[in-house]
């Protein structure tokens, strides 16, 4: 697979973390499964997690830990053919509470047509805050590394290490942005209610079961109590937390502002029709 040359940016996570072998981490070293029991299955010494989705049931898994800043990734191979209605998600989620969320939902397809991307954030209970890109390559054909940054100045979302989106703390008013502990999770189920054309294209059955697989159990975070804020989390001990990660730098910046030009469908702070008043963040870029 050949990215467009645009997309060969320096990659800027020299840090301790992403020089380490995350394949040596396994599954059940911090995270077990939450649901479906009987629709996952272990590979490769548990290092590779496949969830099953039929007519019956879904699966999901989630962190032992819960965290309040960090840096978490998962490499994910979606379902292949035909997933109308079959969502795959990887997300942070507070669990109580008006919540604070992080997401990553990808949002199946009939065959040929575009797998989409959505991302969502949630703080203090409020999201309506979605994104849509289509993807530049077929996510079902191989895994691809799917990553969260979180500190206290910005949330970065990455696909293989380009930034689809950015979501700044406006410090004077920090209300939109979340600092509650939340737990990584990781689900595959039914959305055709909603995931593929607004709900008018169902899951077809005949195609059951849906297998999605999972790589990556590694987590960089900074450990904390359930649905607590954690300050401590925003110490520079933490390498996420250095003052480079604030901001992005400038190959980044470019990488992101061609993902939102070319591959981005849809954005909340576009969307007049449910905000004729643009969100306070929608003003940051």
């Amino acid at each position: 697979m050949r990215f467009p040359p645009w997309m060969i940016i320096v990659i800027w996570f020299e840090i301790f973390f992403l020089l380490s072998d995350a394949k040596n981490t396994s599954f059940n070293e911090n995270y077990q499964v939450t649901w479906g029991d009987d629709h996952v299955m272990f590979f490769k010494q548990g290092r590779e997690v496949q969830l099953s989705l039929d007519r019956y049931s879904g699966a999901g898994f989630g962190s032992k830990a819960y965290y309040g800043s960090g840096y978490f990734q998962m490499r994910i191979k979606l379902p292949y053919g035909d997933s109308g209605g079959v969502v795959t998600a990887f997300y942070l989620n507070t669990n109580v509470g008006a919540h604070d969320e992080l997401d990553f939902e990808f949002l199946g397809n009939r065959p040929g047509k575009p797998i989409t991307l959505q991302t969502n954030v949630f703080a203090n209970g409020v999201g309506g805050r979605e994104q849509r890109i289509r993807l530049w390559f077929n996510p079902s054909k191989d895994f691809h590394h799917y990553k969260i940054l979180w500190n206290q100045h910005q949330i970065v979302f990455f696909v293989d290490d380009i930034p689809i989106r950015v979501h700044k703390n406006d410090m004077n008013n920090d209300v939109g942005f979340p600092h509650k502990a939340m737990q990584v999770i990781v689900s595959l189920w039914d959305g055709s209610n909603w995931a593929t054309d607004g709900g008018k294209t169902k899951a077809d059955w005949s195609n059951e079961p849906f297998q999605a697989h999972f790589q990556d159990f590694r987590i960089d975070g900074c450990r904390s109590l359930p649905n607590r804020p954690n300050k401590n989390c925003y110490s520079s001990k933490y390498p996420w937390n250095n003052k480079k990660y604030w901001q992005l730098n400038q190959h980044q910046l470019r990488a992101y502002e061609k993902v939102k030009t070319r591959y981005m469908n849809y954005d909340y702070c576009a969307d007049r029709g449910r905000y004729p008043v643009p969100p306070s963040e929608c003003l940051e870029w």
